[in-house]
């Protein structure tokens, strides 16, 4: 029995929360590798719905649960979170989360400046949650972060927010705005720092530990490839690398502990914010898309635009990301649809080419070539094997795979988890 990681293959919102609750009761420890709280998981265990940001999806299963050095920490929203599902009947302990003590921090001039950015940038907006991911990513880069481990000392948190406002001050002094309050964000920290401190733990010795007992441990990606800062719609993206390379440096441990990667790719397209979307639906069908679909962000309530499946840019994202099969959700979807179109190929300023470019311009100028079929127009809602799905619906599926050139691994029907067709086992390679 392998590993498993678990990576979105579009734009995020493909599903991954009920996927990754699914496998988490096969698994023996899961592990949150990048992003931040700007990225939400919905898991439905019965009649309750939990709606989890930080927290790694193992947690409402008291499955051990690791928050990695790759991820970017706002301790306040850590803490609320917590308090959320303990107030759901779902008691989250240190004995449970396990916090990498080298993670860095998000601030609350973090969130401030994100905000501020984005209200600047006018129509140049690039859809940000404004909760200080990308400024705190900023920091850690530059070399000038706040980490877990800062906050069990207090004259280093002291050298540490010096070295911060050196570099925050002068952008808000430019900006003609008031400057951050040295004191005032000490005492924020020093306030917050025992409620965060027991989580803390060096979780590459954690990790290493779990390979020599041979866990199987389960990577839980946040957002999408086409969202990867360096892979996906650049500058549309977020500030992390959300391909499955990411859960080795993510978490601490060697890129072939990563195992078998499945990719969460939904029967159709959607995305949040701006950036360009090819196969993107603005008439009736697209309404019915995101009405049907629910598509709402789960951290944001953000409405998704909604589009045909990308066919060529999924095969893309599964090339890029070392995917070896999928996880098909929201096939239900369609049910409804007389006919579903699927995205074979782009023209680009004539010529047809069947990638997803890398520059801006491009990006906006690709069209898509459609490939028309017939829909099913029956339900496939809670279906269980493939003998209860209808043979159109089989055959969407079949090409979907000869144009992603990979197989579907598990197919979801409905949120309940049980409503889940189990064609290869992920955690059996």
């Amino acid at each position: 029995m392998g590993n498993v990681t678990v990576v979105g293959s579009q734009w995020g919102d493909e599903g991954k929360g009920k996927i990754v609750d699914w496998l988490s009761e096969r698994a023996d420890m899961v592990v949150r590798f990048q992003g931040g709280h700007n990225a939400g998981h919905t898991l439905v265990v019965g009649n309750q719905t939990y709606k989890l940001s930080l927290l790694p999806s193992g947690v409402v299963r008291r499955k051990p649960s690791i928050i990695g050095n790759g991820v970017v920490v706002d301790p306040w929203a850590l803490l609320d979170e917590i308090k959320r599902l303990g107030e759901q009947g779902v008691t989250v302990t240190p004995a449970i989360l396990k916090l990498a003590d080298n993670a860095a921090l998000i601030l609350p001039l973090h969130r401030r400046l994100d905000q501020a950015r984005e209200a600047a940038a006018g129509s140049g907006q690039i859809g940000t949650t404004g909760r200080g991911i990308g400024p705190a990513y900023e920091d850690k880069v530059g070399r000038r972060a706040l980490r877990v481990c800062d906050l069990s000392d207090d004259a280093t948190i002291a050298y540490k927010v010096e070295r911060l406002l050196a570099h925050h001050n002068a952008m808000w002094r430019g900006l003609g705005q008031a400057e951050v309050n040295g004191a005032e964000l000490i005492a924020q920290i020093k306030d917050v720092a025992p409620k965060i401190l027991p989580y803390a733990a060096p979780v590459w010795e954690i990790m290493s530990d779990a390979r020599r007992d041979r866990l199987r441990i389960l990577f839980e990606g946040a957002q999408g490839a086409m969202l990867d800062v360096d892979h996906g719609t650049y500058p549309y993206v977020t500030s992390s690398n959300t391909v499955s390379g990411q859960a080795a440096a993510g978490s601490g441990i060697g890129p072939g502990a990563v195992g078998y990667v499945l990719g969460i790719t939904k029967a159709y397209t959607t995305r949040v914010g701006a950036g360009p979307f090819p196969t993107e639906l603005t008439d009736a069908i697209g309404q019915q898309l995101g009405e049907r679909g629910h598509e709402f962000g789960t951290v944001t309530g953000r409405k998704r635009r909604c589009g045909w499946f990308d066919a060529v840019m999924v095969r893309q994202a599964l090339r890029v990301g070392g995917i070896t099969g999928i996880a098909l959700t929201k096939l239900d979807v369609l049910d409804t649809l007389k006919e579903i179109k699927v995205c074979v190929g782009y023209e680009l300023l004539g010529a047809r080419i069947n990638r997803f470019p890398s520059g801006m311009v491009e990006q906006a100028a690709v069209k898509p070539v459609f490939e028309t079929m017939t829909g099913w127009n029956s339900s496939t809602r809670g279906a269980r094997s493939w003998a209860q799905l209808p043979a159109e619906a089989i055959k969407y599926i079949r090409r979907i795979e000869e144009l992603i050139e990979a197989p579907v691994a598990l197919l979801s029907t409905s949120p309940e988890r049980d409503d889940t067709i189990l064609v290869r086992d992920p955690f059996a390679d």
